[in-house]
């Protein structure tokens, strides 16, 4: 259970925030969905800190995935999905180092990750679920159990399959056993906050809900910072309560170029530009250089990027997505 850190301002510079709450070896998660609301501006920030030999936890992400990989950030990760749709259904750097055995990966259902981050933040060991039964993902481990006991954070099984106790002889004979997940620090991107860390995601959710509430530490980057009376007006379209949030930093376009919906759109020009830089190594380490440790903050990058692209992807109000966007 979480305990309220009070009612202060949480205002934060985003740089300062990660080098306070994110280090070498720790278990962080990362909220949004392949290219929807993916905390980019933070994963920019983290890389050009340096930080590695990150445990990494998502639910279904894309482009914040594969960067943190494709910066050598990541040593482990626990996943339902990686891929950024048509521009890569699975990511590519993620997929170059699976297969090149330089990242541990072991991979769950979605609905098993967002159960795992439920049972984190209800303060209970596991939840039951049927997810999986009759499948490999019971059966193929990415983590070792000698590799378990060396880290406490890493529960001691991937998962258990147990006989239902109420009814084993039943319809639902057995039950899949998945553990917790508390993440010592999630980062999520949201349409609107205030500087108490109440915040209003508009739009689908994912499982970021569940993310933040099982952390023990939360940084939410924002498209607005706005007052406290505003998200009181509809306090029942608010889904992130001010106790489980540590800081606050307020960053325009901070998922680009993933979308953010009502605010913009993902940028297919950058991902497919990424993609080619991506698919090698040399061109890869020529993306990082130029965009990201080249860059000072998340403003700089946009810069690069140019006015005229982040026009083309703006959203329509009424609709909440860019009209007429050429997404080839």
């Amino acid at each position: 259970m979480r305990i309220e850190k009070g009612t202060s301002n949480k205002i934060m510079n985003l740089a300062e925030a990660i080098n306070r709450y994110v280090f070498d070896g720790c278990h962080i998660s990362i909220g949004g969905f392949t290219i929807n609301r993916n905390p980019m501006a933070a994963v920019y920030e983290i890389i050009r800190q340096r930080i590695k030999n990150l445990h990494v936890y998502a639910h279904s992400n894309g482009q914040g995935v594969d960067e943190l990989v494709g910066a050598d950030c990541v040593a482990k990760l626990e996943i339902a999905y990686g891929g950024n749709g048509r521009f890569a259904p699975t990511c590519i750097r993620f997929r170059k180092a699976v297969q090149q055995g330089t990242l541990m990966v072991e991979d769950y259902t979605n609905y098993q990750m967002t159960l795992r981050f439920l049972a984190g933040a209800m303060g209970v060991p596991f939840l039951p679920t049927r997810s999986s039964l009759g499948t490999d993902i019971i059966n193929k481990w990415g983590f070792s159990e000698s590799l378990r006991h060396t880290d406490p954070k890493i529960p001691n099984k991937k998962l258990v399959v147990l006989d239902n106790p109420f009814d084993p002889e039943g319809e639902m004979p057995k039950v899949v056993l998945v553990p917790a997940i508390n993440p010592d620090i999630t980062i999520l991107h949201v349409q609107k906050a205030d500087a108490q860390g109440t915040a209003r995601i508009k739009g689908l959710t994912f499982a970021d809900v569940e993310q933040a509430t099982s952390a023990r530490h939360v940084i939410l980057t924002c498209e607005e910072l706005v007052d406290t009376d505003e998200l009181k007006a509809d306090p029942d379209q608010n889904q992130i309560a001010s106790l489980y949030v540590d800081a606050v930093a307020p960053v325009p376009m901070g998922a680009f170029p993933t979308a953010c919906y009502r605010y913009y759109d993902y940028d297919p020009a950058y991902l497919n530009n990424y993609r080619k830089f991506a698919l090698d190594d040399a061109a890869h380490d020529t993306y990082l250089k130029k965009y990201i440790i080249g860059t000072k903050n998340h403003q700089d990058l946009l810069e690069l990027v140019g006015s005229a692209q982040i026009k083309k992807i703006m959203a329509d109000q009424r609709t909440g997505y860019a009209v007429g966007l050429d997404r080839r």
